[in-house]
């Protein structure tokens, strides 16, 4: 018999809890949420978890947010452990269906610290929220932090757009560079953060 591992697991680290203990349940505005992940988005990085990324997912009209989540790429040792995924699926636990836009549930929202990378535009897509709200867009981000975030086409928001998912833009976008910038500075400064899918040296 062929000895194979046979399950994984993924989980917030706990210092999420120190981070939600004065948050709200609901949110309404776009920019407290966003507000929210580049607290956890800085966190992250600083505690070892993995990249400086972070997500939520929320009920797009009460605001209250069904779940968040970290990139925890480098504690897990799972590279599709991205802030995103991680997000979207423990809203799917947290509402009990693989379709985040399912008959019977509120209309949800993903919000993240930028533009999904190739590997969560997917996730994002076939999630069924019904929202997408970014800090930013374009390359700044794998210019600063040089990670590789994959070939996401020139219209990846029209994408989104025809399949009912609305796309909102730039909130909070100059916050979102100076957590990337602050995390630059440290991979720059110290061997001990790690950027796990740099380039390496390629273009």
């Amino acid at each position: 018999m062929i000895d194979i591992a046979r399950e994984y697991r993924v989980a917030l680290p706990a210092w999420i809890d120190d981070e939600l203990a004065d948050a709200p349940a609901a949110v309404p505005s776009r920019e407290d949420r966003m507000r929210l992940v580049h607290r956890l988005a800085d966190r992250n990085w600083r505690e070892g978890n993995g990249g400086p990324f972070a997500a939520l997912v929320a009920e797009r009209e009460s605001g209250r947010i069904v779940s968040v989540g970290v990139n925890v790429v480098l504690s897990t040792g799972v590279s599709s452990a991205h802030a995103e995924v991680v997000a979207l699926g423990l809203a799917q636990i947290a509402t009990g269906s693989w379709d985040l836009g399912g008959d019977g549930l509120p209309s949800h929202e993903l919000v993240v610290n930028w533009r999904p990378c190739v590997q969560c535009y997917g996730a994002t897509m076939w999630s069924g929220v019904r929202g997408l709200v970014v800090a930013g867009q374009g390359p700044e981000l794998e210019e600063i932090t040089t990670f590789d975030e994959g070939p996401v086409g020139a219209d990846w928001a029209e994408q989104f757009e025809t399949r009912g998912i609305e796309v909102v833009r730039d909130v909070l976008r100059d916050e979102a560079l100076a957590v990337f910038r602050d995390y630059r500075k440290a991979v720059d400064e110290s061997d001990e953060v790690v950027v796990y899918n740099a380039r390496g040296g390629t273009e």
